[in-house]
């Protein structure tokens, strides 16, 4: 009798223990999921908060960004070539493939550095594009230090008063006054070449008259046409 306890006695014990361990199982597995949907939450709200972000960025944000990766980077090998006492430019075709320099040297053939007047809107951007062409190289000391100056105002925004926060340098005024009367001055002496056409009817008797008459079509070619053509059959009535 006493053998058969015993062994009832264990038979039992073992049962309580595998119970126990499942149930401790079970716990550490709910342990574990609820720190999965707790990083999932974390995870998907910092996913909100950057996509936020993201969309209150203009739209040509990331082109800019990587225009100014390059031009960072392009700056900084020109000065590491410019101390190494090699000239950057040389340097810079070694690492270009033939049919890349190729297409660059057909891209700089095709473009017209001069294509006269055809809108005001590509007036504005080519005058910019040649201005920022000739700003010198951005002094990233002084941007970083200005950053770290003026906090949160230095990007400006619409509740944000930054009038009288800083004071323009004296060599930056100086520098705008002589690239405005260096404007000023080519202003002055440019004369665009208007192309002429030898096939074109003649119908003015001078340069002025041509220009009036120029003027006449511009606003009411569209509208006399069928009156000058008739004149010039002799149909007319």
């Amino acid at each position: 009798m006493a053998t058969v306890e015993v062994s009832e006695t264990t038979s039992t014990t073992n049962k309580e223990m595998t119970f126990a361990e499942k149930q401790a199982e079970r716990m550490k597995r709910l342990r574990s999921l609820h720190s999965a949907r707790n990083e999932a939450r974390s995870h998907n709200h910092q996913e909100v908060v950057a996509e936020e972000a993201r969309n209150k960025l203009p739209p040509n944000y990331e082109a800019k960004r990587r225009q100014a990766e390059w031009l960072l980077d392009d700056q900084k090998k020109r000065e590491e070539a410019a101390k190494e006492g090699k000239e950057y430019d040389r340097v810079k075709l070694l690492n270009i493939s033939a049919t890349e320099a190729e297409r660059l040297e057909r891209k700089k053939k095709k473009k017209n550095p001069d294509q006269g007047f055809s809108t005001y809107e590509q007036a504005t951007v080519r005058q910019y594009n040649r201005l920022v062409k000739n700003m010198p190289a951005a002094d990233m000391e002084q941007y970083e230090k200005q950053k770290q100056k003026y906090g949160d105002a230095f990007y400006g925004g619409p509740n944000v008063i930054i009038h009288g926060m800083h004071e323009d340098r004296k060599d930056a005024i100086d520098k705008m006054v002589d690239d405005l009367e260096g404007q000023i001055a080519k202003r002055a002496k440019y004369s665009r070449r208007r192309i002429h056409n030898d096939d074109a009817d003649i119908d003015y008797i001078n340069e002025r008259n041509a220009k009036f008459n120029k003027k006449l079509e511009r606003f009411y070619g569209e509208h006399t046409s069928e009156i000058k053509q008739n004149l010039e059959r002799g149909t007319a009535i």
